[in-house]
């Protein structure tokens, strides 16, 4: 399998999360209305703590997979490569079983003292098998992500999310009758399912590639003492990392229907408004993530093999384009957000009331863009400790805005939002403080900020007058014509403004002729 250049990497991954998006976004609108906010607030309490433990028994590896494959194959020594996988598919799979049969001892004890709502106990035992099925399709999608081949990891993710939604919505569906708690067991059980094919999918491809990759000259190997160490010396860092930032969203989980039930609401009241956040906003939200961690996951490689050819004028080059693309992708969705945040919410899922806490967010969703392709790069440097360091900082204020601002009875959800929304902009600012010192990186205020506020700016003015014209008439057709003339006036505005350049449709170009 050959190599793919790291924009043609970001871009099929791209394609492959936008694919995952239309359907995910297909799920969550059909299963907002089929178990309630009620339900998907009861999902979204135990499923971070199951992503929690996912973190503690992948400790990381996936990301030093990746790093040290593309390392190894930059010095052409595949042997090196495949065997570096080997030892880590080997921990993965002894940690993942560890920590699934912990999980299982201890899950009484979390329904008793972790936990907000009795209700979730069967969904969060449903959620258990897919530990060591995730552990296992990671080490293999960290590998061929080091090869720069994530053509592997687009087809697996499109595939095990098309059975997670057909197999969550069925099992939903059946078990409704009894009620939203159990219909619930559905989205977990979809998981699941959705994990199970995708890992055997993954298996299947690297067996089906395996004289290739397993081709190159024999050379001298590290003793395993020094290979472990590398390994966790990468991996335990990035652990850390997302640790804690799946903590805090378990920690949210936990905090925010307990602070809202103090604000004066009632443990049902809390719980649905806890899910029109998680159900309906942050899936709204989190929408242009899809670039970000396409972009993220591309560079952890490209930015370890221009590191290790010794080349600071690619990590430099990489490392500008990556944030362009992001800043220029995450303001417009912003923009949209903010001046339709009701019509979204009501169209999409049925709970316009939502639309104050999608507006809330999307203050601070250029700086989560910008956060998360940050992290990347500072990963794909080796210099995992960093974000983590950034992400202790910024999880303080987090945590201390949801204990407060939630139970204020003026403020409640928007509280927690106005809490989340600082602790974006704080990792954000971290993380590109940190850029600055290790690389001289530096963002160019007009090209890289000026010139996609103006095309924003004008993309405001066109959504604006579009929503005053159209609201009465239709709110569905009010978003459709919106958001599409409010789209293709920030692309004209970006290009004729020099925001964007021909040559940064060349890789898209590439693709289409490799393809087709």
């Amino acid at each position: 399998m050959s190599r793919q250049s790291f924009i043609t990497g970001a871009l099929i991954l791209l394609i492959a999360s936008f694919i995952n998006r239309i359907i995910g976004f297909a799920y969550q609108m059909i299963i907002v209305r089929l178990i309630k906010p009620e339900g998907i607030g009861l999902f979204n309490m135990v499923f971070p703590f199951y992503v929690l433990v996912l973190v503690l028994a992948t400790m990381g590896i996936p990301v030093a997979i990746a790093k040290l494959v593309a390392e190894e194959v930059a010095r052409n020594n595949l042997r090196g490569a495949n065997r570096i996988f080997k030892i880590s598919l080997t921990f993965l799979i002894i940690s993942s079983v560890f920590f699934t049969v912990l999980l299982v001892m201890v899950s009484p004890l979390l329904m008793k003292y972790v936990f907000p709502n009795p209700k979730v106990y069967y969904i969060f035992l449903c959620l258990i098998p897919g530990i060591i099925l995730v552990s296992i399709c990671s080490a293999f999608r960290g590998y061929f992500q080091g090869l720069q081949q994530m053509t592997p990891t687009a087809v697996t993710q499109i595939l095990e999310q098309i059975v997670r939604v057909t197999a969550g919505l069925s099992i939903a569906y059946f078990l409704l009758p009894r009620g939203v708690e159990y219909a619930a067991i559905g989205a977990s059980l979809g998981v699941v399912i959705g994990e199970f094919v995708g890992c055997f999918t993954m298996i299947y491809l690297y067996f089906s590639n395996r004289k290739k990759n397993l081709s190159g000259a024999a050379t001298p190997c590290q003793s395993l003492p020094q290979t472990c160490s590398k390994i966790f010396g990468l991996g335990i860092p990035v652990t850390m990392t997302r640790f804690t930032s799946t903590f805090l969203l378990s920690v949210e989980a936990v905090l925010i229907p307990l602070r809202l039930q103090e604000a004066g609401m009632t443990l049902s009241e809390a719980t649905s408004t806890f899910g029109l956040l998680v159900g309906v906003a942050d899936t709204l939200f989190f929408t242009p993530t899809m670039i970000t961690a396409a972009l993220a996951t591309a560079l952890i490689p490209a930015i370890s093999d221009a590191l290790a050819l010794n080349n600071h004028h690619l990590v430099l080059s990489r490392t500008a384009k990556a944030l362009r693309i992001t800043i220029c992708a995450g303001l417009p969705c912003a923009v949209a957000f903010i001046l339709l945040p009701n019509e979204m919410c009501g169209v999409l899922f049925g709970y316009a009331n939502a639309g104050s806490i999608l507006g809330a967010l999307a203050i601070g969703g250029p700086f989560l863009y910008f956060q998360q392709t940050t992290t990347g790069i500072l990963q794909g440097m080796g210099q995992a400790v960093r974000p983590f360091k950034n992400l202790v900082v910024a999880s303080i204020i987090k945590i201390l805005g949801l204990y407060y601002l939630t139970a204020i009875p003026g403020l409640g959800i928007t509280g927690a939002v106005i809490a989340v929304v600082f602790c974006y902009m704080t990792m954000a600012c971290l993380n590109y403080l940190d850029l600055r010192h290790l690389i001289g990186y530096r963002i160019h205020f007009s090209h890289d900020i000026f010139k996609p506020i103006l095309a924003a700016f004008g993309m405001a003015v066109v959504i604006w007058n579009i929503k005053q014209l159209l609201l009465p008439i239709s709110p569905l057709l009010t978003l459709l014509v919106a958001l599409a003339a409010g789209g293709f006036v920030y692309l004209i505005l970006l290009f004729l403004l020099g925001g964007i350049h021909r040559d940064d449709l060349k890789p898209i170009k590439e693709i289409i002729i490799k393809k087709f």
